[in-house]
């Protein structure tokens, strides 16, 4: 049985004040549930915070990024080893801001996820086509590339590390999300696709993640779906009211 996950993406969002601040109110709200995994992932300026006030918490820390060697001439990056000892135990990778923004491919996703699962850092693997390529019938293709391109060499021990997270480009922060139906479609494909690369027990046991406008008000019918195993949550995670609502869906 996969146990749900629920990621809060804070991406370039809440000051080290207002992130403590966030945290405190939702480890009062949050204090009970069960049954169900839960990791915030705020800006790397706050993760030191956000990892103290979690200490002895139900909640989980991950970092939004990070570069793919231990150390090294990176002006302005972080690696993995700074991230271990802030107790990070996820971090997401390929994320759509990232590849668009800051023209990461995925030969250099690839080079993360190894460099995370080397370093005890389990990845949350995004992928995911633009609103051109769903409607120019690419979706298939795209996100085949992305994932069997990103998980080059990874053994089929690690791939169980791996969280990996479907985010449509075109429902990300523009409140339209796909429909529990259209996830899940791309949800059973994901899943057919690491059980060619790997075997079907693999690809039933590794936890396949919704992203895209994730509300309150749609998380109950996405976690109905067969295939959808927790959601990686943007804006919706920077309120304590409606990330706890998500939480228990």
């Amino acid at each position: 049985m996969r146990k749900p996950l629920i990621a809060a993406n804070w991406k370039m969002n809440k000051t080290v004040s207002e992130s403590a601040s966030l945290i405190k109110k939702l480890k009062k709200s949050l204090k009970n549930v069960k049954n169900r995994e839960i990791v915030v992932c705020p800006p790397f300026a706050s993760l030191s915070a956000v990892s103290k006030l979690l200490k002895n918490s139900e909640i989980g820390l991950g970092a939004q990024n990070m570069h793919f060697a231990d150390e090294g001439a990176f002006t302005g990056e972080i690696s993995p080893l700074m991230l271990k000892e802030l107790n990070c135990e996820y971090v997401i990778l390929g994320h759509s801001e990232r590849r668009q923004h800051f023209k990461e491919d995925d030969d250099l996703i690839n080079k993360k996820v190894i460099a995370a699962l080397k370093n005890n850092l389990k990845p949350i693997l995004c992928i995911g086509e633009t609103l051109k390529q769903r409607k120019n019938n690419q979706t298939f293709n795209i996100i085949k590339n992305q994932l069997i391109n990103s998980l080059k060499n990874i053994s089929k021990n690690n791939i169980l590390k791996v969280v990996i997270a479907y985010e449509p480009v075109w429902a990300i922060g523009t409140g339209v999300n796909a429909t529990p139906k259209q996830a899940e479609e791309v949800h059973v494909f994901i899943r057919s696709l690491l059980s060619e690369k790997y075997d079907k027990k693999t690809a039933e046991e590794t936890r396949v993640l919704y992203g895209g406008s994730v509300k309150p008000e749609n998380i109950k019918d996405l976690m109905k779906e067969e295939n959808i195993d927790g959601a990686l949550v943007g804006g919706a995670s920077l309120s304590a009211e409606s990330f706890a609502k998500i939480v228990k869906y």
